[in-house]
């Protein structure tokens, strides 16, 4: 039962936005005995930088979760922001600190790169390719120069988009080669596809797989499907991969951590879940 005691964690999204947290988070909060429950929250653009100093004014707030299209919008608002998020131009976690000042993060990266990690790839002295530079690869990139890759390169049909996130990745990251412009796969030890490429039948891959060389890491961030026709492509040159609700379940130890609720597993998440697989 939720009480004035329990701690909350709003989930903030477009009122239309399908809030797919609740059906993580709750689960897992009831099975560990937490007395802290994420709500979802619709609060439409035109309103949200009103309410969303409001909301931190609840006694029993710890945080929030954030989703489109209040990402960019939530930099402005908080009253710092993680190195992470500082490049990735974005903020999908606000937590309500002690002094009530609001710190802003960013996991999307956080949750792409622990899956890959956990799947026994070290990106340390690796080169990476991150196709789409926009909302979910700028962290993605972010997320993987900070664990320690030696180059990465950056495509995006918006070349504006890549050439702002590699200024940023150079101010923060100075020591790592950032190219852009180009999506040539080869010579890449990771190829990572961040645009929405896949979610359509008949849709185009995001590269020419041909040019992937097998035993390359290869992932992709569309959720629609578990295998999408570029994985698949990528399975049949032999190489490993990453589904992309990977990137969903990775992120969520992240934000666990970040609110004080300490650790688990994706695996242990995926049990509980109330999502269908």
């Amino acid at each position: 039962m939720i009480s004035g005691k329990t701690t909350l964690i709003a989930h903030l999204g477009y009122p239309t936005f399908a809030f797919k947290a609740p059906l993580i988070y709750n689960p897992w909060f009831d099975k560990n005995d937490i007395d802290a429950v994420v709500v979802p929250m619709g609060v439409k653009p035109e309103e949200y930088r009103e309410f969303f100093p409001l909301l931190f004014k609840m006694s029993n707030i710890r945080g929030a979760l954030v989703t489109m299209p209040h990402k960019v919008t939530t930099t402005e608002l908080v009253d710092e922001l993680t190195p992470i998020a500082q490049v990735a131009g974005a903020a999908n976690a606000v937590l309500l600190r002690e002094d009530g000042s609001l710190l802003g993060d960013q996991f999307d990266g956080a949750g792409f790169a622990r899956g890959v990690a956990r799947k026994g790839f070290d990106v340390t002295g690796k080169r990476a390719l991150v196709v789409g530079n926009g909302g979910v690869g700028s962290p993605i990139a972010a997320s993987l120069v900070a664990d320690g890759l030696a180059e990465i390169g950056l495509y995006d049909p918006n070349i504006k988009a890549s050439e702002a996130l590699a200024e940023r990745l150079n101010q923060h990251y100075p020591a790592v080669k950032v190219t852009i412009g180009s999506k040539d796969p080869d010579g890449f030890d990771l190829v990572a596809n961040a645009t929405p490429l896949g979610m359509q039948d008949g849709d185009p891959l995001p590269v020419d797989v041909d040019r992937i060389a097998p035993g390359t890491f290869v992932a992709d961030v569309v959720m629609k499907q578990t295998i999408t026709p570029f994985l698949q492509a990528a399975l049949d040159k032999g190489c490993p991969i990453q589904i992309g609700t990977d990137m969903l379940y990775e992120q969520i130890p992240a934000y666990l951590e970040f609110f004080g609720f300490g650790t688990t597993t994706a695996d242990e998440l995926r049990e509980t879940s109330l999502i269908q697989p």
